[in-house]
């Protein structure tokens, strides 16, 4: 986007986004706030861990430059020397398989294998759902593909989360969802987790110096919680079959936070869920989950979750927000909220990754030009990945770096025909993504 000193407004004619001075400072006071900017301009984050980042850390290149404007062969408007393939299309074998991959791919996730290479997950939110597995080696090539959650035992996998002890806990988004722990490489059986609740369930992230699990929940009066396990087993894997489910209460007036574009900084509390399952015969039974507890605080459409050094960022779609919860201090705040601008590069919110010093990436899930978009450590925006004309009636999802930093995976989860059901495509991006 450009400036037109004219009008005063931005305009659509430029991928890049020159923010205002007083939206700059808007995202740079509310990183301040939580202590997260470093003296080099960075957030000092980092997965686990509570000691200083070494400054050598991988973030997203500095160099990467505004998206092409022409769509390369698969649709995708990329940065400049980057290059797309397909590694998954619906109902289509992955390439060098014999293994069929899912329609409506959305969340998903990278595991570094222990011999080499990595594992990419990713969910089915459809009927059947279930997760499956692209194994790639050393050099990012495929090596296999599999199921790691059979469609027959889940629906609906919408968002998801990594462990500290690499797993995939995987979300299934309807009132009777809950969350199932898969292994990412397939050789351990897919667990039922009801203990972490019975609701509209989307994405989860794991504290890993308590085993604490974040929870999002997908309504527009939907909840943000959090898991204790009562066995946390700190610095190895959590029982997550037995704890307390509690939501979040941010100890100020709901229309205060909730106004558009205002910063702030609230302290929150949290209550306890006295039924976390409230499901009878298959049904729910007695008061819904996020109704348990009215005093908790109603957020509208729960994404993305993600939890870095001691900071746990997720989004709400409903009002295109991506909140940072300071887990030590318990104060929660805002930190971008597209309301204040005239023409938002970042229009909606949906999956989100950081990378190892901050960088925020967030994939839109309502825009008429789905983006995966980064928001920067000192404040800047910037797309990364669009979903070209071709890609209308489609969204993006499932965004996830490789180890080494060369490739960037994601899905366009309807795909080219823009249908649910039959359709959806996942990409791997090769380029210079991360640098120290």
């Amino acid at each position: 986007m450009q400036f037109d000193s004219h009008s005063g407004r931005w305009r659509r004619s430029a991928p890049m986004l020159q923010q205002t001075l007083d939206r700059r400072r808007f995202l740079r006071d509310s990183f301040l706030g939580l202590g997260l900017v470093a003296i080099g301009g960075s957030l000092s984050g980092c997965s686990g861990g509570g000691g200083p980042l070494a400054s050598t850390a991988p973030a997203l290149s500095g160099t990467l430059g505004n998206l092409s404007p022409t769509p390369d062969a698969n649709g995708l408007l990329l940065p400049p020397g980057f290059t797309a393939r397909v590694i998954g299309q619906a109902g289509q074998v992955v390439p060098g398989t014999n293994f069929r991959w899912h329609t409506d791919p959305d969340a998903g996730a990278v595991f570094a294998r222990p011999g080499g290479g990595w594992v990419y997950t990713s969910n089915r939110e459809f009927l059947p759902g279930g997760v499956d597995a692209i194994e790639f080696d050393a050099s990012g090539q495929i090596s296999r593909a599999y199921n790691i959650l059979p469609g027959a035992q889940s629906r609906l996998n919408c968002g998801g989360g990594v462990t500290p002890w690499n797993t995939w806990l995987s979300g299934e988004e309807y009132d009777l969802g809950v969350i199932w722990e898969c292994d990412p490489f397939g050789v351990d059986a897919p667990r039922r987790l009801p203990a972490l609740g019975t609701f509209s369930h989307e994405a989860a992230t794991v504290d890993a110096t308590s085993n604490i699990v974040y929870l999002t929940e997908d309504q527009p009066d939907g909840r943000f919680y959090r898991f204790v396990p009562t066995t946390p087993n700190i610095g190895g894997r959590a029982d997550l079959t037995a704890g307390r489910l509690q939501a979040l209460r941010i100890l100020a007036d709901p229309a205060t936070v909730n106004a558009e574009g205002r910063g702030g900084r609230w302290a929150v509390e949290w209550l306890d869920i006295a039924n976390p399952n409230p499901v009878l015969g298959g049904v729910l039974f007695g008061t819904p989950t996020r109704l348990q507890a009215p005093d908790s605080f109603a957020f509208d459409g729960g994404e993305g979750v993600w939890y870095q050094r001691g900071i746990v960022y997720f989004a709400t779609k409903g009002d295109r927000r991506v909140w940072a919860l300071d887990v030590a201090a318990q104060r929660i705040e805002v930190i971008y909220d597209d309301a204040g601008f005239s023409a938002p590069v970042l229009s909606s919110v949906d999956n989100i990754v950081l990378t190892p010093r901050g960088d925020i990436v967030v994939s839109e899930d309502q825009a008429a030009d789905a983006q995966v978009v980064a928001i920067r450590p000192d404040g800047r925006i910037q797309p990364l990945v669009q979903l070209g004309p071709a890609h209308a009636g489609s969204e993006v999802t499932g965004p996830a770096f490789s180890p080494d930093g060369r490739f960037f995976y994601f899905s366009s989860q309807r795909g080219t025909s823009g249908r649910t059901g039959v359709d959806g495509i996942t990409y791997a991006v090769e380029g210079p993504w991360l640098a120290s």
